[in-house]
């Protein structure tokens, strides 16, 4: 079931998420409900919070980037209770979006690549080494997880800047072809 995604000006996108257990009512469902909503609305990624859950849990699947990042197609997993245990100190800028300020892209400077564990769907546990594109999403869903959105990461002149079309969102003065929740 596809959900609305909640946008910039929603506290729960401004919450630290809480570790959850396997035993997490509907969990499969949600997994389902998560990947749904997220290519309904064009996304790479989506964290549990972008839909009004404040739990630690997001899906990514790169299929999108496929074209231009041949070496991400395939890329599809569910990240449970994720922890980066480790952040490369090279740093790239790429420019990101998100469904949570829709409209809207930014330069972002991310370190280069991170080591994560996590659990799956199945509640395995593992500890992987991510670099490039894929480091980069990893990187902007687990921000979702600790309440911090891409608009946090530009710099405080940028982020000025963005002010009066971030306060648009607010107000829902944005156009989007998905469902949305507004604060």
């Amino acid at each position: 079931m596809i959900k609305p995604v909640y946008v910039y000006g929603s506290p729960v996108l401004r919450k630290v998420s809480t570790e959850i257990t396997s035993d997490y009512p509907n969990l499969k469902e949600l997994i389902e409900s998560m990947f749904e909503t997220m290519d309904g609305s064009e996304g790479v990624g989506l964290a549990a919070p972008q839909i009004g859950l404040s739990i630690r849990l997001f899906v990514i699947d790169t299929a999108l980037f496929g074209e231009d990042h041949p070496e991400v197609k395939g890329f599809k997993k569910v990240f449970i209770n994720p922890k980066i245990i480790e952040r490369s100190e090279v740093q790239n800028i790429y420019n990101e979006g998100c469904l949570s300020i829709p409209s809207l892209r930014e330069d972002v400077e991310r370190p280069e690549s991170v080591t994560i564990k996590y659990f799956d769907e199945n509640f395995v546990e593992h500890e992987e080494f991510y670099d490039g594109i894929i480091a980069r999403v990893i990187q902007h869903e687990y921000d979702h997880l600790e309440g911090i959105l891409f608009t946090d990461r530009v710099s405080p002149i940028r982020r000025q800047l963005l002010k009066s079309k971030l306060n648009a969102i607010v107000k829902g003065k944005f156009n989007v072809s998905y469902k949305v929740k507004i604060a």
